[in-house]
């Protein structure tokens, strides 16, 4: 079952918030240098750039070094939810800066992404859109292993990937409790982990030389708060759960419009790049 619920007011003033964007400065008054996400006051991920035409990206930095995991929330968490449950948005909302959120509820099956390895988004389809970065000659890279979850047709000039990006990576994880998800989803246990989301449209502006499909990447990203163990135990097993996720409106680079086509394309089937016969959606 996905749900994509209406925009909602959540989040707390944004020096009180543990997780927040900012735009970094060289010095006051001049443009913007990166688009970040922030935690606990240290830059955890730098986003793609606002100009909308370079590389789409997530790339860990120093300060993604923990959870945002809610003790009070667990059992709420522990199977799947029937509908936007109103106290866990609150909850999980007063961990972000105050904004409009549009809360997506999805079943997802996550597969483990390795940069620079078969199926990494990055090292695949980044490349043949905008090919390989003009400095370093190599691809992107995210610093992180990474899952990705769905992907389809948006229009003949346009594809959604959907990824979900944990907090630390799945190394990190505790082998026991892993374990356990495993076992309870082999008895059929479909849990809940919590997400805050970022929608970014990116498309380059000029043809790079080594490109062999050129087209808009809508990025759906899923950074995970709650929910890691249950991530990686998933894609072990080749199970689903079900993440509850917060699209931060604001902070987001599309519009309104975009916005209200994810309800109609995350009910869509599953199809790469390459499979586009399918009607799309309005």
């Amino acid at each position: 079952m996905n749900m994509v619920g209406e925009p909602r007011r959540l989040g707390v003033p944004g020096a009180e918030a543990r997780l927040r964007f900012e735009a970094e400065l060289h010095e006051p008054g001049s443009a913007p240098r990166r688009r970040l996400l922030v935690l606990d006051g240290k830059p955890a991920f730098e986003l793609s750039l606002w100009c909308g035409t370079c590389q789409f990206v997530f790339q860990r930095l120093e300060g993604a070094n923990t959870t945002l995991s809610l003790g009070s929330m667990r059992e709420r968490l522990a199977g799947p939810l029937s509908e936007l449950d109103d106290g866990i948005l609150d909850a999980f909302g007063s961990l972000l800066p105050e904004g409009d959120y549009l809360p997506l509820l999805l079943r997802v099956e996550p597969r483990l992404a390795m940069p620079g390895k078969e199926g990494d988004y990055f090292s695949e389809e980044q490349v043949a859109t905008w090919g390989f970065d003009q400095f370093w000659g190599l691809p992107e890279h995210p610093r992180t292993p990474y899952y990705r979850t769905f992907e389809t047709v948006v229009d003949d000039s346009a594809h959604l990937f959907e990824f979900v990006v944990p907090m630390v990576p799945p190394s990190w994880n505790e082998r026991e409790r892993v374990a356990e998800y495993v076992e309870l989803m082999g008895q059929g246990s479909v849990p809940t982990a919590v997400a805050v989301s970022t929608l970014d449209l990116c498309r380059p502006a000029v043809s790079a030389a080594e490109s062999t499909d050129e087209y808009e990447h809508w990025g759906l990203t899923h950074f995970l708060l709650d929910g890691h163990h249950k991530l990686e135990a998933a894609a072990s097993a080749g199970r689903p759960v079900q993440l509850l996720s917060l699209l931060a409106l604001g902070e987001s680079l599309s519009g309104p419009n975009d916005h209200q086509r994810l309800a109609a394309l995350r009910s869509q089937p599953d199809l790469s790049r390459g499979a586009r016969s399918l009607p799309l959606a309005d």
